[in-house]
């Protein structure tokens, strides 16, 4: 499978306050992989580093087989990586069609499609769509979040909890909406607390600790793996 994502030997933070360490992760094209962890690992940390929102102190991010080491987030964006922050992701203040027409606000041509294609994939926001964001549950927000980076025409999304605070039920809806994106051939790079929800849904998963990548595997070997409540309590065996 070729590589849409590959990040070598990355360290960064956040200006002085040093965070990730000599990590390295790849994320095949039209691939789900998970990043897990326990709180304060740098799972989020490492998302912004890749979108130009914190700083990269060494190592390199390739992109469709393009360097984009240190590239603004306004280039990445055009060139088909959108990023969904855990919180502050949608407008309230808009109603739920302003909301996708501002994730298209780099596209110059018609973009009707494209808010079909997002109401297909999410027919509960097609049926509001003139609702002021506010009025929204928590799930529905985040399917909101995620329709409007669609709209952007993404080949990568990165994934910052999309499940973080939910109930079981939206888990569940969250994470069947992104393999369906996955199968209509977006790569998802996704960051969660929800780790079995998260990895019953995706192809690989790597395990982040102290920020540095401490273990990866396939997404059903580390389900069966003993080793990972030992992981997440930031704990690993020598």
């Amino acid at each position: 499978m070729k590589d849409i994502l590959r990040v070598d030997n990355l360290s960064g933070g956040y200006g002085s306050i040093h965070i990730l360490y000599d990590i390295s992760l790849h994320l095949g094209k039209q691939e789900i992989v998970t990043i897990i962890g326990p709180n304060g690992s740098g799972k989020s940390t490492f998302l912004k580093v890749i979108f130009g929102l914190a700083t990269l102190y060494e190592g390199t991010v390739s992109y469709d087989d393009q360097d984009v080491t240190n590239f603004r987030t306004d280039e990445l964006v055009k060139m088909g990586i959108s990023y969904v922050p855990q919180v502050e992701n949608v407008f309230p203040n808009l109603t739920i069609r302003e909301n996708l027409e501002i994730g298209a606000y780099r596209i110059d041509d018609d973009i009707s499609d494209d808010m079909e294609f997002v109401f297909s994939i999410f027919p509960e926001l097609k049926r509001r769509q003139y609702d002021l964001t506010a009025t929204l549950s928590g799930g529905q927000r985040q399917m909101l979040a995620l329709g409007r980076a669609l709209m952007g025409r993404p080949k990568l999304l990165l994934l910052d909890e999309p499940t973080a605070a939910l109930s079981p039920a939206y888990i569940k809806l969250i994470l069947e909406k992104i393999r369906e994106l996955r199968d209509n051939g977006v790569s998802i790079l996704l960051v969660e607390q929800n780790a079995r929800s998260a990895l019953l849904s995706s192809d690989r998963g790597y395990i982040f600790a102290s920020g540095r990548v401490v273990h990866q595997a396939k997404a059903k070997s580390l389900l069966n793996d003993p080793k990972v409540n030992e992981y997440f309590l930031g704990v690993v065996s020598e």
